[in-house]
């Protein structure tokens, strides 16, 4: 009799054990972060874009990528110290309309600072302005980040960073620059944006 208690005692235990020992159902992880090449006649700098803090701008950058929008133009504004911005004139300086959308929300408010390395949207005073243009960041420009709603405070919105080709931001920043017409920091070579393509 006691050997039938102590037998069935174990098959109950085995039972529990088994029970306890079965996997949790693992919750779905996020996609991950979608990432670009930036093609340009220097080298070619890796972004990943940062989906769940910026989806406005994420997705009207990844649209212009895939509409081929940035082919072809350059990196028109260089300042040492500063950035590299580009995404918005032709080779022979004239502003890119075709296919341009109008502005966006300004995503400023996500908090994620411009650090060097990070990747913004460029815009004018106006803080839901932005559109195509988009700038590197090459020092960690504070002053760019949101302080308050004022047109002065709002602040550029970051939506990625630079995960490989910084050494060719770096290049491009370096490169020497005049003035054209009523534009100032615009390279004396031009640095072309050959394409930019989705990773994913």
């Amino acid at each position: 009799m006691m050997r039938s208690v102590r037998l069935l005692a174990r098959v109950a235990l085995s039972g529990v054990l088994f029970t306890v020992g079965l996997p949790a159902q693992e919750s779905q992880a996020p996609p991950p972060n979608p990432r670009v090449v930036i093609e340009t006649t220097e080298g070619d700098i890796t972004v990943e874009l940062f989906r769940e803090d910026a989806r406005v701008s994420v997705v009207n950058f990844l649209t212009y990528v895939q509409d081929g929008f940035y082919t072809g133009t350059i990196f028109h504004r260089v300042i040492r110290d500063f950035m590299i911005q580009g995404g918005g004139f032709t080779m022979d300086g004239a502003p890119k309309t075709e296919g341009l959308r109008g502005g966006i929300l300004n995503e400023a408010t996500n908090r994620i600072d411009n650090r060097r390395g990070t990747i913004a949207m460029a815009r004018t005073g106006a803080p839901n302005s932005a559109q195509a243009q988009f700038f590197i960041n090459t020092e960690n420009n504070r002053s760019l980040n949101h302080r308050d709603t004022s047109q002065r405070g709002f602040g550029y919105a970051v939506f990625g960073r630079v995960v490989d080709g910084m050494d060719v931001v770096d290049t491009i920043e370096r490169t020497r620059t005049h003035r054209v017409n009523s534009m100032d920091d615009v390279p004396r070579e031009p640095i072309i944006i050959k394409q930019i393509r989705r990773l994913d």
